[in-house]
């Protein structure tokens, strides 16, 4: 079993940054791809910034050049720093590990921007 936590979210205003981590514990040996999705209300889930075990990224076209997604496998933590928010960034952010076998995800952090 895995288990993914996260924090770092919140409310700023528009320009604002943010950092998100997410910790996980667990059977953390097989985790391959990890990433961070969010949902706005209304909205589907939607893939944010993913990395792989080898650091290889990929962000979503509306976050590229703002936010960066890393993970320090010392430490099992993925982070998302967020960087120029907007009020289009307002959603729950998740945090997602990938394994051979399934995918987990944590229970998610609001983040709020105001304009």
């Amino acid at each position: 079993q895995v288990q993914l936590v996260e924090s770092g979210g919140g409310a700023v205003q528009f320009g604002g940054s943010l950092r998100l981590a997410c910790a996980v514990s667990g059977s953390t040996f097989d985790i391959g791809v990890m990433g961070w999705y969010r949902q706005a209300p209304g909205w589907q889930r939607e893939l944010v910034a993913s990395i792989s075990s080898s650091a290889n990224t990929n962000y979503a076209d509306s976050v590229k050049g703002r936010f960066t997604i890393s993970r320090d496998n010392a430490k099992n933590t993925v982070y998302l720093q967020m960087n120029s928010l907007k009020p289009e960034d307002t959603a729950v952010y998740y945090c997602n590990a990938r394994t051979a076998a399934t995918s987990y995800w944590g229970q998610g952090t609001q983040v709020t921007v105001s304009s």
